[in-house]
């Protein structure tokens, strides 16, 4: 004859529904915190790939400026640049220095008004 559990036997029980929720909320705390670095690295890949292109734009300025085989004139002015199918603004900035055979080159790339990059160099008299 099978046995009967009795009064005292413990009957099997499912989870109940505030431990399923506390299970809830650590796997999406979990899932947050993944999400949260998977939008940090895109956002540095982005930003890293900004400043590799600003940064082929300003060299290209400032090695113009050298290859020119004259001193360049003091002043301001913007160029456009584009590479890979951006387009950026570079502002080429010269001031005179304390010795009047060279010169300051600044290189400041824009990307839709906000400052990317900025090279600088001294360009000497030829």
């Amino acid at each position: 004859m099978p046995r009967r559990p009795g009064p005292d036997a413990a009957a099997p029980r499912g989870f109940t529904l505030i431990e399923v929720l506390v299970a809830l909320a650590i796997v999406a705390i979990a899932l947050m915190a993944g999400l949260q670095a998977t939008t940090a690295l895109t956002r540095n890949a982005l930003r890293q790939s900004d400043i590799v292109l600003a940064q082929l734009c300003a060299e290209n300025e400032l090695v113009k400026a050298r290859l020119s085989r004259q001193m360049p004139g003091v002043g301001d002015s913007t160029q456009p640049c584009e590479q890979a199918g951006r387009r950026f603004d570079v502002a080429v900035i010269v001031r005179p220095t304390p010795n009047p055979s060279f010169r300051r080159v600044d290189a400041q790339v824009f990307d839709g008004g906000y400052s990317v990059l900025r090279l600088s160099t001294i360009v000497g008299r030829y």
